[in-house]
């Protein structure tokens, strides 16, 4: 089993953008999105400590954690904060789960078609971050 926290808002994966470029067109990731998922590969690679890449069918687990919003009220943030409140906003969990998913290849297993289960959640929390458990997939049954 490899877990691992990425500090930080949870960032969805953004749509790459297309341009001309002579006679072809580029693709281009945008920056929010590259810099997220530097930040993934760093974490992931930290609690791969120099192993192979997982091989066969993954499971992964994520809890996505935002903080409620200041403009709430204490009582409203507490209620959040106790899971009474959930988050319904933006980012999208399966965004976030592509984000991480793509920052993953080639450091916790070789491709992300090798994830075959999946559970998410969003919560609000007192520290913004995303929790990543992968563990085989046979496990998870």
């Amino acid at each position: 089993m490899i877990e691992f926290v990425v500090p930080g808002e949870p960032v969805g994966k953004g749509r790459p953008r297309a341009f001309r470029m002579g006679d072809g067109v580029r693709m281009h990731t945008p920056e929010k999105t590259a810099r997220y998922e530097n930040l993934v590969a760093m974490a992931a690679q930290e609690a791969m400590a120099g192993r192979a890449p997982m091989e066969g069918a993954v499971a992964v687990g994520m809890v996505l954690v935002t903080v409620p919003p200041a403009s709430w009220s204490m009582k409203k943030r507490n209620q959040a904060l106790d899971g009474q409140i959930r988050p319904t906003t933006k980012p999208d969990c399966d965004n976030v789960l592509k984000a991480i998913a793509d920052a993953c290849n080639g450091i916790v297993w070789r491709d992300d078609k090798q994830i075959t289960d999946v559970a998410i959640r969003k919560r609000y929390g007192m520290r913004p971050m995303a929790q990543v458990i992968v563990q085989p997939a046979e496990v998870f049954e």
